[in-house]
């Protein structure tokens, strides 16, 4: 009898699956309030012709923010769009190298576009804007979301890149 070892993505330490783990629980607890509230708009709206009025604005930052963290969390467990019938015709050192040029391109744009959204963000923070709806949000609250998941992204890039210096059977 064979037994079946449920094993997460490739490693590459302790802190990597910390930052992981808390990626995932913020990313389902987002996912938990975005269908409640969902629920509940349609429910209102169907059931007593009554809306929150804020709930479309809500589920526009949960959606950005899931997209982000969740975008991050696939590319730790290796679930992105790859181009396997190009990639597994190479050598394994010249799959090697092929994986770090495009961790190491992805690296540098995220750490360009979370420079430059944070930028956006301090921007609207210094100035006191506020969204144009019902909240009245301070602009800088949905902005922060955008510096935080180009950086987190980053953050799950470095390892992939420091997996691809282990020796090892899988690339």
């Amino acid at each position: 009898m064979q037994t079946q070892s449920r094993t997460g993505p490739a490693s590459a330490g302790p802190i990597f699956d910390v930052a992981a783990w808390i990626t995932g629980a913020a990313t389902g607890l987002v996912l938990v309030a975005l269908v409640s509230l969902v629920c509940l708009e349609a429910l209102l709206r169907g059931g007593f012709n009554y809306s929150l009025g804020f709930a479309e604005e809500l589920t526009g930052y949960g959606v950005v923010f899931m997209t982000f963290f969740g975008a991050a969390l696939a590319l730790r467990g290796h679930a992105m769009f790859q181009v396997h019938f190009l990639l597994d015709t190479w050598p394994k050192g010249t799959r090697r190298w092929l994986i770090r040029a495009f961790v190491l391109i992805a690296l540098v744009i995220c750490v360009i576009l979370a420079w430059k959204t944070k930028d956006l963000t301090l921007s609207s923070f210094s100035r006191g804007k506020f969204a144009p709806t019902v909240l009245r949000t301070p602009l800088w609250i949905p902005q922060i979301m955008l510096p935080a998941g180009f950086s987190v992204l980053a953050f799950f890039l470095v390892e992939q890149l420091l997996l691809t210096f282990r020796k090892s059977e899988e690339t």
